[in-house]
């Protein structure tokens, strides 16, 4: 899967927002991350100001997981599918935050193990993945097709408008296949890495944690090769993700990262198209263990920290406003010469604004 050479966001339009922020009426640095994350909006976009998010877009990838019927998490499988219907309705947290943040919800149905409706499974790959502690997850011309299908998610997005993309996931068992991804492109022990997911009791970990070492056991051959990877030890609903993450970078499109199902998706992207991380900013830290681990591969900072581990893209959705409120300041916020304020000259003395 070839994917073009990802450009950096514009390095000088960064230190133009830079500059817009030491000219308003605030000491400098005084908004601490607000600032950096309203130059970071700028370098995407191209310009100083930056413009406010017209149409950011969640997409949840949806998919089920063999190794969900081996007692790695708290709920049936078959949740997945009913709270695939939930989201279509309106009615989950991310559609609830995501209405509070100014954003729009589809939902893309990749490998849920049921029927769903013609408007989510128009790029369905499979009726679940398989078993990764004993079986690919799916075969090449699978994966090939997964990754494709979320390329074109996200220049169907773009396309139609979106200015913002966040990814979202939704599947019983999926931290499982996440946490495989994440421990074994970090050379992670399974024990370190694992997580409670969905709430599992310590014989549900147990189990977890060894369904996670076989899986490793079968995906560290192809640690080099991120299709391999998501091939053995990934499933549909990651290697979408993982296309859509990618191909946003490619588009020039700002993401903002969820959790530990999307963070191992965007690891897998960044190894598909070097560069992509320059366009994402992580939404949140999640309370799996995994998901800092993944983080710091990224050298990524979140966000918000609220011990969140729902997935959907909530965290994401939940980080936004703030996002918004950084771009708000840089563009509305009065300069110093705008107000009338005095401020100080390079030797630290009070001096008049200049004329406007």
């Amino acid at each position: 899967m070839d994917f073009p050479a990802i450009a950096a966001p514009d390095r000088e339009i960064y230190l133009q927002a830079e500059a817009r922020q030491r000219d308003l009426t605030k000491p400098a640095g005084s908004l601490g991350r607000l600032e950096e994350f309203g130059c970071w909006v700028s370098s995407c976009q191209g310009e100083v100001p930056p413009r406010q998010f017209r149409q950011p877009r969640v997409v949840v990838f949806a998919g089920d997981h063999g190794v969900a019927r081996t007692g790695v998490s708290a709920y049936p499988p078959e949740v997945t599918a009913q709270m695939v219907a939930n989201l279509v309705a309106g009615g989950a947290a991310v559609n609830v935050l995501a209405a509070n943040a100014g954003a729009h919800v589809r939902v893309a149905d990749m490998a849920v193990d049921s029927d769903t409706a013609p408007e989510v499974s128009a790029y369905k790959i499979r009726r679940s993945s398989g078993c990764i502690d004993r079986e690919d997850a799916l075969t090449h011309e699978e994966t090939m097709r997964a990754i494709a299908a979320g390329r074109a998610i996200a220049d169907r997005e773009v396309d139609e408008g979106a200015d913002l993309l966040i990814a979202g996931d939704m599947g019983i068992g999926n931290t499982t296949p996440a946490t495989v991804l994440i421990a074994t492109l970090t050379s992670t022990e399974p024990v370190a890495a694992v997580g409670r997911g969905t709430g599992i009791d310590d014989a549900g970990w147990m189990r977890k944690v060894s369904a996670i070492r076989d899986a490793m056991r079968r995906a560290r051959p192809f640690v080099k090769n991120p299709v391999a990877l998501l091939r053995t030890a990934g499933g549909a609903d990651l290697a979408a993700m993982a296309g859509y993450l990618a191909q946003a970078a490619v588009r020039r499109t700002p993401v903002v990262l969820d959790g530990v199902v999307v963070t191992a998706a965007a690891m897998l992207a960044e190894e598909l198209a070097p560069g992509a991380r320059r366009w994402w900013v992580a939404g949140h830290r999640s309370s799996e263990p995994s998901h800092s681990i993944a983080l710091r591969h990224l050298r990524l900072e979140p966000i918000v920290e609220f011990d969140m581990r729902l997935g959907e893209g909530s965290g994401a959705v939940t980080a936004l406003p703030i996002l918004r409120g950084a771009v708000s300041i840089l563009t509305n916020m009065a300069t110093f010469a705008d107000a009338g304020v005095t401020t100080r000259d390079a030797a630290g003395s009070p001096t008049e604004p200049a004329d406007s």
